[in-house]
């Protein structure tokens, strides 16, 4: 407009004016979009597996990415910033009462993972922090977005720098003090006290012979030297192994107890799998909730969220690459029972993954899939409500001749009471999982309040 009015006014400044305007004009799209192709990024200091990494809980990962300008023109400035998913950086409350109150992030960043960099052509910048890894979860890192433009602003360019990192994080593991729940299978590693079949591996004692003892439990070395006939008196046994079932449908799992209770699901689980280990004995693992490694694989790994209406190019980055917050997989995750550490760590893993879902609630679950659960096995189910419907799947379960136990993770002993009395009167065994200390017994004995 300005080249036209010049032209028409016989105007030589506004003429000047026009064609500065457009210079700048050109060399700001030219240079922004040459920064934006030959800036470049990658990470460092990555271990051999790769984009996946396992670590315990309480650990730090030292995060390297580096910048690098490849191309022949030195770069004003490149933004390089690092994306955490928000709800890994939300404080969680963990305990609470009149005198203290505790908050714990999933992840604590220790340094800086956004920084402003000027390159020269062929220089290479690091943006370094670390992770500290504080609960049990499945966490991206990443990905690195690269923002830049020209001089004087009018123009700005967005890139991925790096695709995201995935961080295991594995949940502890308690040591059980003793674990007291048999199946039905007789003969195996401990003593139960109904007499349903005798164990002739274990001999209890002996007493005199009685009419219809049977001729094979006579005990011939005392009845030689009494001269009557005595027979051999058994300890009934069962064998220990469990299948793990562990609720996590969303409804059953109320949002003002996570992600709290979930974890100390997970906990026990993995601590009841570890003491199974150590006896020898099988084991295994059935949850209708949602593996998160799964999830990523289905549906893309998240983007940016938290960025406002001011960067629209960035924001559409990230809405390109999100991720759907519902889900409506029915595909349930299972184990089968064996026995080993590569097993146990198997199992470590998944439970370290595992998420809620709205997929299957948990008598669903057990329609679904009790033609592949073991029944040489106790069903250990872990869960924390007991709906009416959960109630008649397991006591059906129960009556068929499945042997189940129950372990209610409710937080005070007025919700596990109200929970257990219709599994007690069942005669279903139910331990309680109140807090963590109580992880080591919950497998003690049937508790009765």
């Amino acid at each position: 407009m300005l080249l036209v009015l010049g032209m028409i006014a016989g105007a030589g400044l506004w003429m000047i004016a026009a064609m500065a305007v457009a210079m700048v004009v050109a060399l700001g799209a030219y240079v922004s979009s040459q920064w934006s192709l030959t800036v470049t990024a990658h990470r460092e200091e990555l271990p051999e597996s790769g984009r996946d990494i396992e670590v315990l809980v309480g650990s730090r990962v030292p995060i390297c990415v580096a910048v690098t300008n490849t191309g022949r023109l030195p770069v004003a400035w490149v933004l390089a910033e690092d994306l955490l998913p928000r709800a890994a950086t939300v404080e969680v409350k963990e305990h609470e009462d009149l005198v203290s109150r505790t908050r714990v992030m999933p992840l604590t960043v220790e340094g800086p993972r956004l920084a402003v960099l000027a390159l020269l052509p062929g220089q290479t910048k690091h943006l370094r922090y670390s992770v500290h890894c504080r609960r049990r979860g499945y966490y991206q890192i990443g990905p690195t977005v690269l923002e830049t433009g020209d001089p004087a602003g009018m123009f700005r360019r967005y890139r991925l720098g790096t695709p995201p990192l995935f961080i295991t994080v594995l949940p502890r593991i308690e040591l059980i003090s003793n674990y007291d729940i048999g199946s039905r299978r007789p003969m195996g590693e401990i003593r139960i006290r109904a007499n349903v079949m005798p164990d002739p591996t274990r001999i209890r004692g002996i007493r005199q012979w009685q009419i219809g003892d049977p001729m094979r439990s006579v005990h011939w070395a005392a009845t030689a030297r009494t001269g009557t006939l005595h027979t051999k008196i058994y300890e009934p046994s069962s064998v220990i192994g469990a299948t793990i079932v562990i609720d996590l449908h969303v409804a059953t799992n109320p949002d003002r107890h996570e992600p709290l209770r979930t974890d100390l699901s997970v906990t026990a689980a993995v601590s009841i799998a570890a003491a199974l280990l150590e006896a020898g004995e099988p084991f295994g693992l059935a949850t209708n909730g949602r593996d998160a490694a799964d999830r990523v694989r289905s549906e893309g790994f998240r983007g940016d969220h938290r960025i406002g209406d001011f960067f629209p190019m960035r924001n559409s980055v990230g809405s390109a690459t999100a991720m759907r917050r519902k889900s409506d997989r029915l595909r349930p995750v299972l184990i089968d029972v064996d026995r080993g550490p590569q097993h146990l760590k198997e199992i470590t893993r998944t439970l370290a993954r595992i998420e809620r879902t709205d997929g299957l609630t948990l008598s669903e679950f057990l329609i679904d899939t009790e033609p592949r659960l073991s029944s040489e096995t106790t069903l250990l189910v872990i869960m924390q409500e007991a709906p009416p419907e959960t109630v008649a799947s397991l006591v059906g379960l129960s009556r068929r001749g499945w042997a189940v136990a129950v372990v209610l993770n409710a937080d005070s002993i007025d919700e596990y009471t109200r929970l257990a009395a219709p599994l007690l009167a069942e005669k279903i065994h139910v331990s309680h999982l109140l807090d963590r200390d109580s992880v080591r017994d919950v497998c003690r004995e049937q508790v009765v309040r």
